[in-house]
């Protein structure tokens, strides 16, 4: 099973100035895992070979299932069990409605942030629109 290395370094090619915060590195071990974990990741692994033969747009090159299955493994104290919130064509948005929302995808930003602070992949959205809700 594949796994993510997060802000470790070995080999005679790595070296760093900050103590590898910030870098990730993919190591495949065949035993990793429970055989439950196994299962889904090989199911994860067969949806995206299946949905990129279909329809190229819905598996696209950056679809990070395994890193995120493997970081909501790891920040399993988070919460993200909040159901989504589903609003009819016509129907008037709440202050409830996007109180749960936000709060939702908050969470899974939190979620799949990797221990040393930083999001592994291409995840730049997340650069850009959360600056103007830090407080001062």
């Amino acid at each position: 099973m594949w796994k993510l290395k997060i802000a470790e370094g070995k080999g005679p090619y790595l070296f760093s100035t900050n103590n590898y915060v910030g870098r990730q590195i993919w190591e495949f071990d065949p035993d990793a895992g429970t055989p439950e974990e196994r299962e889904a990741v090989e199911q994860a692994r067969q949806e995206y070979k299946d949905n990129s033969k279909k329809d190229r747009t819905r598996a696209p090159p950056c679809a990070d299932l395994l890193m995120r299955m493997q970081l909501k493994k790891e920040n399993k104290n988070i919460d993200l069990s909040i159901a989504p919130v589903r609003l009819g064509e016509t129907e008037e948005v709440k202050y409830e409605a996007v109180t749960i929302a936000l709060r939702k995808a908050i969470r899974l930003n939190r979620a799949i942030q990797s221990s040393d602070g930083h999001w592994p992949a291409e995840n730049a959205g997340v650069m850009f629109f959360t600056p103007p809700l830090r407080t001062a």
